[in-house]
């Protein structure tokens, strides 16, 4: 059986037919939702109903429940949804497999703490943008190295964007910042920068902070430059590489969307 067949078996008919395991139910709907792409074979709508709203009532892993899961109540619903997502089927059938890569990531190995309180994290921000950039890093950190470091680069602009704007969206950057002048913008909104008072662990852990920032954007150039000067060749982004780029950008973007919702709670005096 090849890995295709196994994306695209049809979930079971029947409610009393599915597996115990978390994980394996969380399969069943994927698997039945690839199924469902291609018109063809539907999930059991009774059976959709209930694995959707098992995951979302999940604390450990509701957060990453597919954006189109949650607002498809019914395989109707979901139908409609993936019929106008493209016309062919494998683009609807990529679009689902990578989408639940998160969630299934998280049930089948365990995912990092650090990557369970960064998503917790973001996802309480209430940006969705922020959310789905640093889901899509997740994802693409092993398939899609050089993808992941422009998702995680992505993430610190959007988080950056979204503190500098005030609630009816006006922002106080321009349009052509780049992600070092935009860090730069919300270190002084957010008071960051270290003073001369600073206990000096703390002034090493900023510095270490803008440096993140700076390396992100300059790996990103460094990776996507097909004719690099001097002859050089363009540097070949590996998976270990992605993962520290996506875990630094996650670390990085957890501290600031907590200094700015900590920033946001105090009193108006302090």
């Amino acid at each position: 059986m090849s890995i295709d067949d196994v994306f695209s078996a049809p979930a079971p008919g029947q409610i009393s037919e599915l597996p115990a395991d978390r994980l394996e139910r969380a399969m069943v709907l994927r698997n039945g939702l690839v199924a469902l792409c291609e018109g063809a074979k539907r999930i059991d709508d009774a059976v959709y109903r209930l694995l959707r709203r098992e995951l979302m009532n999940d604390p450990d892993v509701a957060q990453l429940v597919p954006p189109f899961v949650r607002t498809a109540q019914d395989t109707g619903a979901m139908w409609a949804f993936l019929k106008d997502l493209a016309p062919q089927w494998e683009p609807r059938r990529r679009f689902v497999r990578e989408q639940f890569a998160p969630l299934i990531e998280r049930l089948e190995r365990g995912v990092p703490l650090a990557d369970s309180v960064i998503s917790d994290t973001l996802t309480a921000f209430n940006a969705e943008a922020v959310t789905a950039a640093w889901n899509k890093a997740l994802t693409r950190r092993e398939s899609d190295p050089t993808g992941a470091i422009t998702m995680a680069r992505t993430l610190l602009e959007t988080v950056c964007k979204h503190i500098l704007e005030d609630e009816q969206g006006n922002a106080s950057y321009a349009p052509n910042d780049d992600l070092p002048k935009l860090y730069r913008l919300v270190a002084k909104r957010l008071n960051l920068a270290p003073t001369q008072d600073t206990e000096e662990a703390v002034r090493r852990i900023f510095g270490s902070a803008i440096s993140v920032v700076e390396g992100l954007a300059t790996l990103r150039n460094r990776v996507s430059d097909a004719h690099a000067p001097n002859g050089r060749r363009p540097f070949k982004v590996a998976p270990r590489h992605a993962a520290l780029a996506v875990n630094m950008a996650g670390t990085v973007a957890l501290f600031l969307v907590e200094t700015a919702q900590a920033r946001s709670a105090a009193p108006s005096a302090s």
